[in-house]
């Protein structure tokens, strides 16, 4: 494995191996816990000038999480956005 502290890449060779009617790439455990993947965890695969890019995919909040980011300090004051038709307030 080479490892460049610079510019925080790391090289790894591989091989390719069959799984099944597919073909598979091992992710050196080291990688996988720098990365935090883990096993069934959903990866991103894309292809850009002849290059295959593999990324951990990127999970969306819940609501539960993003409300727990609410505090009295980033909450903004309530808009007024007047009254249009019949609603009863």
């Amino acid at each position: 494995m080479e490892r460049n502290q610079e510019k925080g890449v790391i090289h790894v060779t591989t091989k390719v191996q069959k799984w099944g009617n597919s073909l598979a790439v091992r992710i050196p455990s080291n990688i996988a816990e720098q990365l935090a993947i883990h096993q069934g965890a959903e990866m991103e695969i894309s292809v850009e000038n002849q290059k295959i890019i593999l990324a951990p995919k990127k999970k969306k909040p819940a609501l539960e999480e993003l409300l727990a980011k609410v505090t009295p300090e980033n909450r903004h004051a309530e808009i007024g956005l007047g009254v249009e038709g019949n609603e009863f307030i």
